[in-house]
């Protein structure tokens, strides 16, 4: 069983950036930021392999950044030029590479972009 821990969410004008982090208890294969907005689905945001494999969905490329210190299992994910579009639940997901589904979810850190 692993353990994920987010930290980072906040509140920002438009336009301001956060950076959130996530600690794995142990070693994963493919871990991913997830967020789900007021009245919306989840959706995944970025995830990042630990070979290197990276996503990201269209309505956050050019302003996310996804990475991860595989020596520290933790996962980043540095959000710039926000947008109260992006206000949502952010949750840390992980999973093994033999799983087809994340399977490892933390409590989620709230980022509130206020326009």
């Amino acid at each position: 069983q692993v353990q994920l821990v987010e930290s980072g969410g906040g509140l920002v004008q438009a336009g301001g950036s956060l950076r959130l982090s996530c600690v794995a208890s142990g070693s994963i294969f493919s871990m991913g930021w997830h967020r789900q907005g007021p009245g919306k689905e989840r959706e995944l945001v970025a995830s990042v392999s630990s070979s290197g494999s990276i996503y990201y969905a269209d309505s956050v490329k050019g302003r996310f950044t996804v990475s991860r210190d595989n020596a520290k299992n933790t996962l980043y994910l540095q959000m710039n030029s926000l947008k109260p579009e992006d206000t949502a639940m952010y949750y840390c997901a992980g999973r093994h590479i033999v799983e087809d589904k994340y399977t490892y979810w933390g409590q989620g850190t709230q980022v509130t972009v206020q326009g």
